[in-house]
């Protein structure tokens, strides 16, 4: 379970920090998406630092569920903009923006099933 834990965090986190650069650096993509939204750029650039902080925190085993749940949430912002307005392929990409948004909310959600015990509001039972 330990290794299929780091693998999805991994997978997670590598996914979200590689998508800070095209974030931070107004890549046509994001600045593209985020105009799409109307958020352009400050919801570009507080998707990216919340993706950033989402990251650390998966990578730290005290932390793994608030980076999940963090990750989790934006990415169901991004899941619903590509089903609801951006459609699922943008700027010719194949849809392969809409698919790491769905690799990494799988990610989030094995490691929160592996985590379940540490979540504060499920915790350990018989503990009280």
């Amino acid at each position: 379970m330990k290794v299929i834990d780091w693998i999805v965090r991994l997978v997670a986190a590598g996914i979200l920090l590689q998508t800070l650069a095209f974030k931070f650096l107004g890549a046509e993509e994001s600045v593209f998406i985020f105009s799409q939204l109307g958020v352009e750029p400050w919801g570009r650039i507080a998707s990216g630092v919340v993706e950033l902080v989402a990251a650390i925190l998966i990578l730290l085993p005290r932390t793994v569920w608030v980076g999940c749940l963090l990750a989790l949430g934006v990415m169901a912002g991004a899941i619903f903009s590509h089903l609801f307005v951006l459609g699922i392929e943008v700027l010719d990409d194949g849809g392969l923006l809409f698919a790491l948004a769905i690799v990494v909310s799988v990610s989030c959600i094995v490691s929160l099933l592996i985590h379940r015990s540490e979540l504060p509001f499920v915790g350990r039972r018989g503990e009280h």
